[in-house]
C-alpha cells in the first residue's frame, strides 16, 4: 500500500463536518490515526489505494466522535452488576417495585451483606403521584431487609434512601447532626426516615465495601465498549479526587483516576478523557481543597490525547428536585435551598466558596462549577470575574456546570469572558414534569435555556451526566430540537429549542474547546484526529422525533473501527 493512501475512507454519505460553516460533504479519508482528507465521493474514492478499506455510506450519515462532556464513567460503570441493582424508572416505578427488587437482592445475597441500588426518581413513583405527602421511607424496606442493610442513590446522586439496619450500623439516630451541606429528614417524632440528602449521603455511601482497583478498571472498560456502540469516543470524567472518597462506591474517587492511569499506562484505554480533579468534598472548605491539590498535583499522562487532567470540579449548590439549588425566588413549597459548602451563615458560605474558586483558579486549573440555582450561579459568575481581575487568565475556559436557571446577567458575562456552560437535555426531557410541581410551570419551562445561551455567545455544551441519565447523545439532541418531556410528552420551553447545528455543536466541537482540544479533535476536518461516528440513515432533515431511533453503524476512533453493527 502507498505511504500516501488513506488507509480508510468512508463515502457515498452525508459527511456533516461541523466546522465554522457547518460544511456538508460525500466522503472522508483517514491515514493512520488522523483525518487526511473531506470532499465528494469522487474525490475520495480517486484517493484510495490497493489496501484502502472502502466504507459505502449509501447515504448515511457521518458525525465526528461524539463527546459527552460530562459523563461519570468510572461510577457510570460500578451502576450495573455487580455493584448495584436498577432500581430505576422505568426499570421500577412504584416504591413496592422498589422494595420488590429489593427483597430480591436480599434473598440472593449472603446474610449481612450490603444491598445496592441506584436510579430511583419520586417523581415517577407510582405512590409519590397518588398522595404528595408520601415518601420512601426506611419502613418500606426494613419490610424486605430487617438485616441486610440497603443503600439506594436516586437518579440525580444526590440523595440516599436507607434502611434501619444501614442507618444503626452508621450510627445515624435522631441526635445525628448532618454534615455541612446535608441534610437528614425526620419525621414527626424526629426519628430519621432514611432520606439523606447531599453531603448526609456520603454518611452511608462511605461505609460500603470498596472495589479494587483492578474491578475499576473494569468497569471502565465495559463502559467504554458501550459508549462505542453509542458512537461516543471522548467524554469528561467530571470529578475524580479526595473529595470523592465518601461517594458511592468511590465513584469519584482517586481509586478511579489510579484506575484510568494504569489502563492508559497500559495503551488499553480506548477513549479520550479529560478528567477534573476533585480536591474537596460536596460540603467541603478552602482548606480542603488547599489539601486535596497538594495530595493531587496535577498527573502526567503518557499520552495527553488520551487522558488528562485539565481541570477543578467544586460543588456550589444542590439540585432543583431536592430543593437544595440556591434560588432568588422561593420554590413553591416555601425555601430558597442554599449553597452546599462549609460555612454556617450563607455569608459564610459565599466566602469560602468564592475562596475555593480563586484558589483553583491561581494554580492554573480551568474551573468546572457544580451550580444550578439562579442566585447561586450569579455568585459563582462573580467569583469568577474576581479571581480573573486578580490573576489575569485570557483562556482559563472555566465553565459552569448545568446552569439550571441561569438569567441573562450571568450568561452576558460568560460570553464577555469566553467562559461556558455545559447543560444537561436529557434531564430537562426527564424531569420537566417534576420541575412544574417544584418551581413552578413558567421556571420550568425556562430551566436549562440552551436558546438564550446560544444566542447570548456562551459556549454551550450538552452532556448526559452519566449515570444521571443514560449516555444517550441522540435523546440529548432531541430534547434540544423539541424541549419535550418524557413523562406527558408536552412541550415545555419550546422557545428554548435550537436548531440541529447547534444540538451537535454542543456535542462534539463545542466540547473539544471545553478539552483545549479544538485545534486537534471535535470536527471532521483534515489534520484532526480520526474519530468518526456513522449513523443508519441521513440526519439532516430528519424528523426531530425520528432522531432517537438512528441506530450507530460504526465508531472510528483514533483512525481504528472499535465498534460495528
Amino acid at each position: 500500500m502507498s505511504d500516501t493512501a488513506p488507509t480508510l475512507v468512508l463515502t457515498g454519505g452525508q459527511v456533516l463536518t461541523v466546522d465554522g460553516g457547518f460544511t456538508v460533504t460525500e466522503g472522508v479519508a483517514v491515514r493512520g490515526r488522523d483525518i487526511v482528507a473531506t470532499g465528494s465521493d469522487t474525490e475520495m474514492r480517486a484517493l484510495a489505494g490497493p489496501g484502502t478499506r472502502i466504507v459505502e455510506l449509501a447515504g448515511r450519515t457521518v458525525l465526528p466522535g461524539i463527546n459527552d462532556s460530562h459523563l461519570h464513567g468510572a461510577a457510570y460503570g460500578m451502576t450495573k452488576p455487580p455493584f448495584a441493582i436498577d432500581v430505576g424508572y422505568p426499570a421500577v416505578g412504584s416504591i413496592s417495585g422498589i422494595a420488590a427488587a429489593v427483597g430480591g437482592a436480599v434473598h440472593a445475597a449472603r446474610p449481612g451483606e450490603w444491598i445496592v441500588g441506584l436510579g430511583w426518581d419520586p417523581g415517577y413513583l407510582a405512590e409519590c403521584r397518588d398522595d404528595p405527602r408520601r415518601f420512601p421511607h426506611r419502613r418500606d424496606l426494613d419490610a424486605v431487609a430487617p438485616d441486610n442493610p440497603v443503600c439506594l442513590t436516586d437518579f440525580s446522586s444526590h440523595m440516599v434512601w436507607a434502611n434501619s439496619e444501614a442507618l444503626r450500623r452508621c450510627g445515624i439516630d435522631a441526635d445525628s447532626a448532618p454534615p455541612p451541606g446535608g441534610v437528614i429528614d425526620v419525621d414527626g417524632a424526629g426519628e430519621p426516615t432514611g432520606i439523606l440528602r447531599e453531603a448526609a449521603g456520603r454518611l452511608v455511601q462511605a461505609a460500603l465495601p470498596s472495589p479494587t482497583v483492578a474491578q475499576r478498571r473494569q468497569a471502565i472498560q465495559n463502559v467504554i465498549r458501550e459508549l462505542h456502540a453509542r458512537g461516543i469516543t471522548s467524554y469528561t470524567e467530571p470529578g475524580l479526587g479526595p473529595g470523592g472518597a465518601g461517594t458511592l462506591f468511590g465513584g469519584l474517587s482517586t481509586d478511579n483516576w489510579t484506575a484510568y492511569a494504569e489502563l492508559a499506562e497500559a495503551g488499553e484505554l480506548d477513549a479520550r478523557v479529560s478528567v477534573l480533579l476533585l480536591p474537596a468534598p460536596m460540603g467541603g472548605s478552602a482548606d480542603d481543597l488547599r489539601k486535596g491539590l497538594a495530595e493531587l498535583r496535577r498527573p502526567e499522562s503518557a499520552d495527553p490525547r488520551v487522558l488528562r487532567a485539565i481541570g477543578v470540579k467544586i460543588f456550589a449548590d444542590g439540585v432543583p428536585p431536592n430543593r437544595t439549588a440556591w434560588m432568588k425566588e422561593p420554590y413553591a413549597e416555601g425555601g430558597h435551598g442554599g449553597l452546599c459548602v462549609h460555612g454556617e451563615t450563607p455569608a459564610l458560605q459565599v466566602g469560602e466558596l468564592r475562596e475555593m474558586i480563586r484558589l483553583a483558579h491561581e494554580a492554573g486549573f480551568q474551573l468546572g462549577v457544580h451550580v444550578t440555582g439562579d442566585l447561586a450561579i450569579d455568585t459563582v459568575v462573580d467569583a469568577f470575574a474576581d479571581a480573573h481581575a486578580l490573576v489575569p487568565r485570557p483562556d482559563a475556559r472555566h465553565y459552569v456546570i448545568h446552569g439550571d436557571f441561569i438569567g441573562a446577567d450571568s450568561l452576558g458575562r460568560l460570553a464577555a469572558n469566553g467562559w461556558g456552560v455545559n447543560m444537561n437535555p436529557a434531564i430537562k426531557w426527564t424531569v420537566s414534569d417534576l420541575m412544574d410541581t417544584v418551581v413552578g410551570a413558567e421556571r420550568s419551562a425556562y430551566q436549562w435555556p440552551v436558546r438564550s445561551a446560544v444566542e447570548a455567545g456562551v459556549k454551550v455544551c450538552a452532556s448526559s451526566d452519566a449515570p444521571i441519565t443514560e449516555p444517550d447523545w441522540r435523546q440529548g439532541v432531541a430534547s434540544m430540537l423539541l424541549r419535550e418531556s418524557k413523562a406527558s410528552g408536552r412541550p415545555s420551553g419550546p422557545e428554548q429549542c435550537v436548531p440541529l447545528a447547534e444540538a451537535l455543536r454542543a456535542y462534539t466541537a463545542t466540547p473539544a474547546w471545553q478539552d483545549f482540544a479544538d485545534t486537534w479533535k471535535g470536527t471532521i476536518e483534515p489534520g484532526k484526529v480520526a474519530d468518526l461516528c456513522v449513523l443508519d440513515r441521513p440526519l439532516l432533515d430528519l424528523d426531530p422525533h425520528a432522531v432517537t431511533e438512528a441506530q450507530v453503524d460504526l465508531t472510528v476512533f483514533d483512525g481504528r473501527v472499535v465498534f460495528e453493527r
